[in-house]
């Protein structure tokens, strides 16, 4: 009887990673995807292990015959997830030659509302200058700024309507620079969708590092 470690195995996904495209407004979303055992001989599934709490998965077998194929299910928590994110799953098999299988998958959370530059600096010192970050609503459905509020006192704002329900422009000053400040202002919406009705752009006033002028090109 040959060993276990003779022969070739290896798990291979029908595709390059796994696409998980959620909508706006979904908290979890759960996707299927298919592999095979491109080896000569079975496979043994021993551990799943995601390197995310945000995301489960399972296989539907525990051992898979030379040229068999196979389905996996991935469920995804969005929660406060925006962008593109790259997450992983790693199948541990009783395969000498591939101990581990990573499953790559891509999660791409369209937006909603963006918000440039998300902070907003001054240096200890410098002019209390106004400096501004413009909300844009990169949705399907135009949405408006409901109320603007601070975490400090130590700063003026002003919000302003640019485009009706897609742009407005958020003006903000330091009363003083001579102290170290940071805060946030909280950026209200009139979405539907929970995450996206209170959002977060970010000013401080922090000390100039003493390389900063020549770290300057």
């Amino acid at each position: 009887m040959g060993l276990g470690g003779e022969g070739r195995a290896e798990m291979a996904l029908d595709v390059a990673m796994v696409e998980v495209k959620p909508k706006p407004e979904d908290e979890t979303i759960t996707v299927n995807f298919t592999f095979r055992n491109t080896g000569d001989k079975a496979v043994t599934i021993l551990n799943l292990e995601s390197g995310c709490s945000c995301l489960s998965s399972s296989l539907d077998a525990r051992t898979y015959a030379p040229g068999a194929s196979g389905t996996g299910k991935a469920e995804f928590k969005v929660s406060s997830f925006v962008g593109r994110h790259e997450k992983s799953v790693t199948v541990t098999t009783d395969d000498v030659k591939q101990p581990q299988w990573v499953i790559p998958f891509v999660l791409d959370v369209p937006a909603v509302v963006d918000i440039e530059p998300k902070t907003l600096q001054w240096w200890l010192g410098d002019p209390a200058v106004e400096k501004t970050c413009v909300v844009k609503m990169v949705g399907d459905k135009p949405l408006k700024v409901t109320n603007v509020t601070s975490t400090r006192e130590s700063v003026e704002f002003k919000s302003e309507e640019i485009t009706p329900g897609r742009e407005y422009r958020i003006t903000v000053k330091p009363k003083s620079t001579d102290e170290v400040v940071m805060g946030a202002l909280k950026i209200e919406t009139d979405s539907e969708i929970p995450k996206y009705q209170r959002q977060l752009a970010f000013f401080s006033v922090f000390r100039k590092p003493a390389n900063a002028a020549e770290a300057k090109p």
